[in-house]
């Protein structure tokens, strides 16, 4: 692997280790765009394959905290997952199906898609409490499944982590808060990773090597993230807006390429 590679897919990693640490979530749909555009894979399948790894070992590591802190709802996350895996398993095998530069357009409009869904208010609802019992179900259910089900057939078809549709799905299907949604989204996101990362490596598109570096760049961002997170608290709200303009003029400038 040349040199600029490895060190524009540790620039690439850092980057999205330091969002996904600071925002929660989102992060990983700008992870193909930078492997084709600045680490310059050239096939868009390897790049959504080896997204896909990446992402979900970056969604382990962040799990483990959350998961001591206690801000996992586990039932909860187990059945969107059911039904998520279900959907990335379609999704990736149409991905693997369709034109390289078609996925990318398409995936350039979905991220313009997301970018204005990020810009609009959240709801106030709040239910810490939520959980999935035998009296819960015959409500929760009817909403998990379906929004799950969606959920996997885009993070499949594009190898994304799809941290930035799970967050306000569960939102809106439980409305458990913000912190319970960005640990609990952690689960699905690594269980979609994964179905999409098998998919894709069956098939020989993921590049492991450069999976190795992203994961240095990882972690080295997360890092950073993580002790930056109460800076940016104050000004969370500034920085998620300025985060959904970025993904806005990407998705664009991919879209159009």
């Amino acid at each position: 692997m040349p040199l600029a590679m490895i060190l524009a897919a540790l620039g690439s990693g850092a980057a999205i280790g330091l969002i996904l640490a600071g925002l929660g979530a989102g992060g990983s749909i700008l992870m193909t765009p930078l492997l084709v555009y600045a680490v310059g894979v050239s096939s868009a399948h390897a790049a959504v394959g080896t997204s896909a790894v990446a992402v979900t070992l970056n969604a382990l590591v962040g799990l483990a905290g959350h998961a001591r802190a206690g801000t996992v709802k586990w039932r909860c996350a187990g059945v969107f997952a059911a039904a998520g895996v279900i959907g990335a398993g379609l999704g990736a095998e149409l991905g693997k199906a369709l034109d390289g530069k078609r996925l990318l357009m398409l995936f350039g409009l979905l991220m313009i898609g997301v970018g204005l869904a990020m810009l609009r208010p959240r709801r106030s609802e709040e239910r810490a409490d939520v959980r999935l019992t035998m009296t819960s179900a015959s409500q929760l259910l009817p909403r998990l499944l379906p929004i799950g089900l969606g959920t996997g057939l885009l993070a499949g078809f594009f190898g994304i982590g799809g941290g930035f549709l799970i967050v306000p799905g569960l939102i809106a299907a439980t409305a458990m808060p913000m912190r319970f949604a960005s640990g609990t989204s952690l689960v699905i996101v690594a269980a979609l990773g994964a179905t999409t990362a098998t998919s894709y490596a069956l098939s020989g598109y993921v590049d492991w090597p450069l999976v190795g570096v992203l994961a240095i760049g990882g972690a080295a961002g997360a890092a950073l993230g993580i002790k930056g997170t109460a800076a940016l608290a104050s000004h969370r709200g500034m920085v998620e807006k300025g985060f959904a303009a970025l993904v806005i003029a990407v998705g664009a400038y991919v879209a159009l390429s």
